[in-house]
C-alpha cells in the first residue's frame, strides 16, 4: 500500500508537496474500516484517497510523478541518456535537483524509497525499512560530480554477487534497483529487494484516462468468475447490457505478422508462457497468442448481449457500446481483483465518460467489498458527488491548487475544521476549500464581447 508520497521540482510541483495516506487519529470513529494497520507502527493507512482540483491544477502530475518513480525504480536507462526527469519550468528552479520520497508497504513491511536527481545523474538514492521511529538501511547511494557511484549496504551478509555489484555501482543516470534487475539473476537478488521490485512491477497499477485493459477479452474467456462479475455489474449499473460473450477466430501466421509490429511480436513470443498472452491493437482488436509447439493466434472479440423484444439476446460488438460502458468494463478487472488480491490502483480521471452515480457506486463497492488485506484505490476526479462524508473520511479527500507562481499545492479536507454533518460538496463548489477554477475573468470576457458586439444572438 502507498503510505505517503513527497515530490519537489517535478512538472507543476516546485517546493516539496506531500500526500499522506496515514489515517488521522483525530478522526477516530469515522469509517474505521477504511484504514488498516501499518507494520511495526501504531498508525494506520487509508484504503482510499481522492484528489480534486481545477483543470490544470496538477492532479494528473501526481499520477505522472508516481509513474516516473516506478519507471526510475525498474527500468534501466541508456548510457549518457540523462535521467529523464521533468523539472518545474516556470521559475529558475529547472537547474536545481528534483526530489522524490515514497513510503509503501510491501510483504508486510514498511519501506521508504527516496532519490534526488538532476538532468544527468542520480545524486542520492536510498532504500530503507521503517520500523517504528527508526530506519534500517538496505542501501544508500551517492553519485559525485564526475559520475562515480558509491553504494553502502548490508548486502555482504546476504549474497556475494549482490554485494559485489555494490562495489561496481552501476550507471550514474539510473537507479541501483534498475541496475540490480538488469545485471543479476533472480537467485542472486535478496528477498527484500525482490519484494520491493515486485511491489513496483506488480502491485502498483497506474491507470491513465485512455488506458484499456490489454487482456480483457482473454480474462473474460478464461475466468468464469470475472465474466459473471463483469456481466452482473454492467447489468446492475443500468447500462443496457444483459450479458457478455467472447468470440475467438483463428488467424494465420502471415496475418499475425502483418498486424503486429515485428519488435512487439518478437518480445511476446520470446516471453510466452503456458497461459499465452494478449496484444491490444490501436483499433481495439485483441490478439491472443496461445503457446503450442510453435504458437497459434486468434482474434478475440467481446460482445455485449442485449435483450430483444422477442425474448432472445442480441450480441453487439463492444465498440458499439457507449464510451462510458467501455470505460467501466475496462476498470472492472481492478475491482474484481481487489476483492481477493493485494494491490494499489491509482486511476487518473476516474470520471472519464462515466455518470456521477456510477462512479459513486464504483467507489462504494470497493469500500464495502474489498476490506480485508492491503488493497487501495486512489483516484483523481472532478466529480463533486463523491464529496460525501457518508462515503469517505475527511482525510481521504485531497485538493490540488496552483499558486501565483503556477506551482501545485496539496492539502487535505482534514486540514479544515468542518462539522460532521457539513455539506462538503456544496461548500467545495462555493469555494470554501479552494481548488476550483476562478471564472471571474471569463465573466468579464463575456461582458466585454457583449458590449462590443452587434450580434442579435
Amino acid at each position: 500500500m502507498l503510505v505517503s508520497l513527497s515530490i519537489a521540482n517535478f512538472r507543476s510541483f516546485l517546493e516539496e508537496q506531500t500526500i499522506s495516506l496515514v489515517a488521522s487519529k483525530r478522526l477516530s470513529g469515522a469509517h474505521e474500516d477504511h484504514a488498516v494497520p501499518i507494520p511495526d507502527s501504531d498508525e494506520r493507512v487509508l484504503r482510499a484517497a481522492v484528489i480534486y482540483g481545477a483543470n490544470g491544477a496538477g492532479k494528473s502530475n501526481l499520477f505522472k510523478a508516481l509513474r516516473f518513480i516506478r519507471q526510475f525504480a525498474l527500468d534501466p536507462r541508456p548510457k549518457g541518456a540523462g535521467t529523464g526527469r521533468e523539472p518545474f519550468r516556470l521559475s529558475n528552479s529547472d537547474g536545481k535537483p528534483s526530489n522524490f520520497d515514497l513510503q509503501f508497504i510491501a510483504a508486510d513491511r514498511l519501506y521508504r524509497f527516496g532519490f534526488t536527481l538532476d538532468d544527468e545523474r542520480v545524486i542520492e538514492e536510498c532504500l530503507l525499512q521503517v520500523i517504528g521511529g527508526r530506519e534500517r538501511m538496505l542501501y544508500t547511494r551517492t553519485t559525485d560530480s564526475h559520475g562515480s557511484v558509491k553504494i553502502e549496504s548490508d548486502f555482504k551478509r546476504v549474497n556475494e554477487r549482490l554485494h559485489a555489484l555494490t562495489t561496481v555501482g552501476g550507471l550514474p543516470n539510473q537507479s541501483f534497483l534498475a541496475t540490480v534487475i538488469s545485471t543479476l539473476d533472480v537467485p542472486d537478488v535478496s528477498q527484500e529487494l525482490k519484494a520491493v521490485i515486485k511491489w513496483f512491477a506488480s502491485n502498483l497499477d497506474l491507470i491513465a484516462p485512455n488506458t484499456s485493459f490489454s487482456s480483457l477479452g482473454g480474462m473474460l474467456k478464461d475466468n468464469a468468475g470475472f465474466m459473471q462479475f463483469a456481466a452482473g455489474f454492467l447489468k446492475s449499473a443500468s447500462t443496457g447490457v444483459d450479458g457478455l460473450n467472447t468470440v475467438r477466430s483463428e488467424i494465420s501466421d502471415d496475418e499475425l505478422r502483418s498486424l503486429v509490429p515485428a519488435p512487439v511480436l518478437s518480445k511476446v513470443l520470446r516471453d510466452l508462457d503456458e497461459d499465452g498472452d494478449s496484444i491490444l491493437m490501436r483499433d481495439g482488436t485483441e490478439i491472443y497468442i496461445e503457446k503450442t509447439d510453435t504458437h497459434r493466434a486468434y482474434r478475440l472479440a467481446i460482445e455485449a448481449l442485449h435483450n430483444h423484444a422477442g425474448g432472445t439476446r442480441i450480441p453487439l460488438a463492444l465498440k458499439e457500446e457507449s464510451d462510458g460502458t467501455q470505460r467501466l468494463l475496462h476498470l472492472l478487472p481492478a475491482l474484481h481483483y481487489l476483492q481477493s488480491g493485494t494491490a494499489v490502483y491509482f486511476i487518473d480521471e476516474i470520471d472519464r465518460s462515466m455518470h456521477p452515480s456510477l462512479i459513486f457506486k464504483f467507489v462504494e463497492y470497493f469500500l464495502q467489498a474489498c476490506k480485508s488485506g492491503q488493497k487501495q484505490l486512489i483516484f483523481t476526479t472532478h466529480e463533486s458527488n463523491l464529496l460525501d462524508l457518508t462515503l469517505l473520511r475527511r482525510d481521504e479527500i485531497w485538493f490540488a491548487e496552483k499558486n501565483s507562481q503556477g506551482a501545485t499545492h496539496l492539502f487535505s479536507l482534514s486540514d479544515f475544521k468542518v462539522r460532521k454533518d457539513l455539506e462538503v460538496r456544496k461548500n467545495y463548489l462555493e469555494g470554501r476549500f479552494g481548488a476550483i477554477p476562478f471564472l471571474g475573468d471569463l465573466d468579464r470576457l463575456i461582458e466585454k464581447n457583449h458590449e462590443g458586439s452587434d450580434s442579435l444572438c
